[in-house]
């Protein structure tokens, strides 16, 4: 049904939604913003689930938005390149309002928009050897789609510290950055977020469902007008020669002018 994601869903109603672009890291590519926004609206209308895991394939959880995908908005025209921000927005905004609790086993490294991943789900589990970071100033883009999620995480005193910077962090620090709930060793990353997901099997669909809407209406303000902001952004900063450059400097495998 699906050709860069997989599906699984055991007897109890546990479903494991993986990431599966391993040999591009799991970057968000296109189809893979449009069949996780399709697979949101499957899980979330599906009697038959009652928790999400949320994964990826191979050595990375994943890696950011695709670069190929980016570089086809550096090309594209000013409408063109804000829908596809907006495709973006709202395979974020579907999961993060996924009426199920979406659990996050982070089994490798999770940069720029994978940070924006881990921070849709409820819970986020992350294996000792991982690394974070929001890279997107490196390339002279910014964290844009993904910035109302990683600050409603972290709070803004804590994403001042790695939102602008680019720094890579390891697993302790983004557990104490708020982005992971627990480490654990990789061996046991399925094990412990089988063992969040299990408590809800006990637990009534529909309050949970509400449960976890009234904590989002309680929480930062992520509607509309958030998001529409955010497009903008992302999409005014395609249009610097900063983006272009930096962009133009990773696929020409050379340093960007601004780096020391």
């Amino acid at each position: 049904m699906f050709d860069t994601l997989t599906l699984d869903t055991d007897p109890r109603g546990i479903a494991t939604l993986t990431l599966n672009r391993p040999e591009k890291h799991n970057a968000l590519s296109a189809q893979m913003i449009a069949e996780l926004t399709t697979v949101a609206a499957q899980l979330g209308s599906d009697d038959g689930v009652r928790a999400v895991i949320l994964t990826g394939a191979g050595k990375s959880f994943c890696a950011g938005g695709d670069l190929g995908w980016m570089k086809e908005q550096m090309a594209a025209d000013p409408q063109t390149r804000f829908r596809e921000a907006r495709k973006l927005a709202e395979m974020l905004q579907a999961l993060n309002t996924l009426p199920k609790p979406l659990i996050g086993a982070l089994q490798g490294n999770a940069f720029g928009g994978g940070v924006g991943m881990a921070s849709v789900c409820d819970v986020a589990i992350g294996a000792q050897h991982l690394k974070m970071g929001l890279t997107e100033t490196k390339l002279g883009l910014i964290p844009a789609t993904i910035g109302p999620y990683v600050i409603a995480r972290m709070g803004e005193a804590k994403a001042r510290r790695v939102f602008m910077s680019a720094r890579l962090f390891d697993a302790d620090e983004a557990r104490d950055l708020g982005l992971l709930a627990r480490v654990v060793p990789a061996t046991d990353l399925m094990a412990a977020a089988m063992a969040e997901a299990i408590p809800y099997l006990d637990c009534a669909p529909g309050a949970v469902a509400s449960a976890k809407k009234l904590v989002r209406d309680l929480g930062p303000t992520i509607d509309d007008a958030v998001i529409d902001h955010t497009i903008q952004a992302l999409v005014n900063r395609w249009e610097t020669d900063e983006a272009a450059h930096g962009i133009d400097a990773f696929f020409m495998r050379h340093k960007p002018r601004w780096q020391a």
